[in-house]
């Protein structure tokens, strides 16, 4: 599963995770969950535990 980072002004990045959990680099999807959504995208960050 994958899910979409989309804070105003800045560029959507995909994560490995899903909304309401925390993602693969350990970003916490609980804050600010507007921001976030879940998708079928291919991931497009680069930090560990995403990428790999």
């Amino acid at each position: 599963m994958a899910v979409k980072h989309t804070p105003p002004n800045e560029p959507s990045i995909v994560h490995k995770g899903q909304k309401g959990g925390v993602t693969g680099c350990g970003f916490n999807t609980r804050e600010n969950p507007t921001h976030w959504t879940n998708t079928d995208s291919k991931i497009t960050c680069d930090k560990n535990g995403c990428k790999n």
